[in-house]
């Protein structure tokens, strides 16, 4: 993408969310080095995605008619959001699951949310390069919330999950892992098959649909935030006023 101001429109939004959940993180702030790194992890997670829904499509269209409801159900569902929130998650936790840094609840969110901006940013970059600055702001409104949402809700199960895991309780740390991905994908899977619905009734479904989530999301920043603390049960007043 050469022109400036179309890089600009699909990079800002994410970027500009980033900082908003790096400044949410009050009790101790994550190295930088991490926090690029799974950014980057992110952005490979693209890749990783693109290859699998390639198959994926290839088999969900062999067996439903391509466009009718059960072939949307399907692709988004089992192929799209299962892909792209599963290639987050595994390289969220292999990246973070052991790193020293991993020493407090709100963690689990921050790192959540950076996996999957850079996953919306670089796939921002690319639909904004192919259709231009109306799909920038579309997207800046839709989709790149959109991903940070899923990303908070990755990050708050995860976060939890850790703090089992740190207790020596495996069955509950493997399964609120389960849940940081399933609540990811049925709330990703929802918002492409509504999205995929054309006409004016789903199209309502889909505002109402992103802006409870959002609101969702953002509450639950502010109390995640508000409440962190460190895994280990070490003491901390919250500065959070």
């Amino acid at each position: 993408m050469t022109n400036p101001v179309l890089t600009a429109a699909a990079v800002l939004p994410a970027l500009y969310l980033l900082y908003c959940i790096y400044q949410a993180d009050r009790v101790e702030k994550e190295p930088a080095g991490l926090l690029i790194s799974l950014a980057i992890s992110g952005i490979i997670a693209t890749f990783l995605a693109m290859m699998a829904e390639s198959v994926g499509y290839l088999l969900v269209s062999s067996v439903f008619w391509e466009g009718s409801i059960l072939y949307n159900f399907f692709f988004y569902f089992f192929v799209v959001a299962l892909s792209e929130e599963g290639f987050k998650y595994l390289l969220l936790k292999k990246r973070t699951w052991n790193s020293p840094a991993f020493n407090c609840r709100f963690d689990g969110v921050v790192y959540a949310v950076f996996v999957s901006l850079g996953f919306a940013l670089w796939e921002n970059i690319s639909y904004v390069g192919m259709y231009g600055m109306q799909v920038a702001i579309l997207r800046a409104v839709t989709a790149i919330p959109g991903h940070a949402c899923f990303g908070v809700f990755m990050g708050v199960w995860y976060g939890l999950a850790k703090k089992f895991d740190l207790y020596g309780n495996d069955e509950k740390a493997n399964r609120y892992c389960k849940l940081a991905v399933i609540f990811p994908v049925l709330l990703h899977g929802s918002y492409d098959f509504i999205a995929s619905m054309e006409n004016s009734w789903f199209t309502l479904v889909f505002i109402v649909f992103i802006a409870v989530m959002f609101w969702i999301s953002l509450h639950m920043v502010k109390q995640q935030a508000k409440r962190d603390h460190y895994l280990d049960g070490g003491s901390y007043k919250s500065v959070i006023r």
